[in-house]
């Protein structure tokens, strides 16, 4: 999408008819969108499915803030709610969880009007109508998967936006949301090709993409056999390839390389973000202490039990993902060593998603300057994907050592490989660190211990710095923290909205 740069505003997306204004002169003003006017061509079909895309971009936020909510990560001059959700002191009108409904339901409403009108459009080749269908369909799959996941189930809504038919549609249950999701991706599949080529086609969504979200769709609700039947296929297509340098994936320079299977691009200086930000005041994101020592030792023990700990240099002789994630106070970073700050922080800055190197010293980037591509899925997490719902389904036999192994082999990270003989619940284990280190940061760990149902325990405890020393407590309910409240106001508009449990 760096070359997918049509933006339509809402109004056009979703379009209205002012019947109360006439004017005999102006029958068809060509200054504007009507729904006389629109939704006639091919470039008002192309341009309704950059409105869907365009969505994407709200969705910043569905990104790393999540890993603060866990202990992987703390945040700091926080305004949106994310440290009130990680502290269990949330409500129904905190920012983060009241955005995000209203940009989950923004970009189905455009996939839905999309999908009503597209029919209708004459002169576009029936293959890349198909193509777009399929492509507002997986994007229907992707909003909808981040609503049920943080809500359970909602409003399940298909058709073009109707305020008289929708406004007060009850909750459907979350069983019939993935039924949805998983419907949305099977239709979508056939229709999208393997890759692009060039030009304003880059950064679509792929057949792959379609085949990753099903199988991330299907591990979330516990299908492991189908899961892992749909990890493999993807797998089988041979398309993708784990990235040689575990930290230069996430560089400018190697956007699109062969892992990154769906991202949204974004690209300077009218379409950025905040990636690079605060990332010499060890402030926000800042990795944790907690995470540092889930990284294991580069003999794949534990720092416990390794000989190659050593108290006074913690970080040396890890695995080397935990210096290409993170960069601790006494380590180079942007070519200097990194000092502790005169704020209170973690001792942690994260590396992952700065476009910054250890060596080069660059100026300190300015909030909001960023152009550097979100990944929401990767190939890595596709073999992961597997491991786990192989190992659930049939045990941990050979094809679930190899996943695992694949990724801690690649070349920056080289890893011992797994021992062989575990059992299942032993696998379980290294799966579940496997994920963590693998995808820290990246959006999945705080969905993943609510589906674990680990999130009581993780999350019911203190956030260490690097000295160990407590920087925050959590607090997590189990009886109401693994859903978000329906938010407040959603409730005031639609009285048939049921509110989750506990939620006052």
């Amino acid at each position: 999408m760096k070359n997918l740069k049509i933006y339509i505003p809402l109004i056009i997306i979703l379009l209205t008819v002012n019947p109360g204004c006439k004017n005999d002169l102006v029958v068809n003003p060509t200054d504007q969108y009507s729904e006389d006017t629109f939704w006639k061509t091919q470039a008002d079909a192309l341009a309704g499915l950059s409105g869907i895309y365009n969505s994407l971009y709200d969705c910043q936020t569905w990104f790393y803030e999540t890993d603060m909510i866990t202990s992987n990560g703390l945040a700091y001059n926080e305004t949106n709610g994310t440290d009130a959700i990680a502290r269990g002191a949330h409500t129904p009108i905190t920012a983060l969880i009241t955005s995000r409904w209203t940009q989950g339901y923004r970009g189905i409403g455009r996939a839905n009007t999309f999908l009503a009108k597209v029919g209708g459009v004459t002169g576009m080749a029936d293959d890349l109508k198909n193509r777009t269908i399929g492509e507002a369909k997986f994007l229907r799959a992707f909003y909808y998967l981040g609503l049920v996941d943080c809500f359970g189930g909602v409003p399940l809504i298909t058709d073009e936006p109707n305020v008289a038919t929708q406004a007060t549609l009850p909750r459907n249950t979350a069983d019939e949301v993935y039924a949805q999701i998983i419907k949305d991706l099977d239709e979508a599949i056939p229709a999208l090709p393997n890759s692009y080529t060039a030009g304003t086609d880059l950064g679509r969504v792929t057949k792959g993409a379609a085949m990753a979200l099903k199988a991330r769709a299907l591990l979330y609700t516990g299908r492991w056999a189908e899961a892992a039947t749909a990890a493999k296929a993807l797998m089988d297509m041979n398309v993708y390839t784990l990235f040689p340098h575990y930290r230069n994936m996430f560089l400018v320079a190697n956007e699109r390389n062969s892992e990154v299977i769906f991202n949204v691009e974004y690209q300077s200086p009218r379409f950025l973000n905040n990636m690079d930000n605060d990332s010499y005041t060890l402030n926000r994101p800042a990795p944790t202490k907690n995470l540092a020592d889930v990284y294991l030792m580069t003999d794949g023990l534990t720092k416990e039990t390794s000989p190659l700990y050593n108290p006074a240099k913690p970080f040396d002789n890890r695995d080397p993902r935990l210096l290409q994630t993170m960069y601790p106070v006494g380590y180079k970073f942007n070519g200097r060593v990194t000092a502790a700050s005169n704020v209170v922080t973690t001792g942690f800055g994260l590396k992952k998603y700065t476009n910054l190197t250890d060596d080069d010293a660059q100026p300190a980037p300015k909030a909001n300057n960023s152009d550097l591509n979100i990944i929401f899925i990767r190939y890595a997490e596709v073999l992961l994907i597997y491991a786990e719902a192989q190992n659930e389904a049939s045990g941990p036999d050979a094809s679930v050592y190899d996943a695992l192994n694949k990724i801690r082999k690649r070349a920056s990270v080289n890893m011992p490989e797994i021992t062989p003989g575990l059992t299942q619940s032993q696998m379980r284990d290294v799966i579940r660190r496997e994920r963590r280190v693998e995808l820290a940061f990246e959006g999945l760990y705080y969905s993943d211990i609510k589906r674990w149902k680990t999130a009581e325990i993780e999350n019911n405890g203190t956030i260490l710095d690097y000295l160990d020393r407590v920087r925050s407590t959590r607090t997590f309910n189990k009886n109401r923290d693994y859903l978000w409240p329906i938010p407040s106001n959603q409730i005031q508009l639609n009285p048939n909205l049921a509110q989750n449990p506990n939620w006052f």
